[in-house]
């Protein structure tokens, strides 16, 4: 299993959610990420997911 991280920003750069969670891969990391955006409502809010090695799997502006 590897550790992500998503975080999600308002307007002004404020994070409204910062969160790390666990996957076993980047395609399930993006499925989990885009999942829990959903539950939250931030699906249109600023937010990015990455790998332990900063690699972007999920990005909105």
């Amino acid at each position: 299993m590897r550790t992500y991280a998503l975080t999600v920003f308002d307007q002004s750069g404020k994070k409204l959610l910062d969160e790390s969670f666990t996957a076993t891969s980047d395609d399930e990391a993006k499925t989990v990420g885009q999942a829990r955006l959903d539950d939250t409502g931030y699906q249109e809010y600023t937010h990015r997911c990455v790998t332990p090695e900063a690699k972007l799997i999920l990005f909105h502006r």
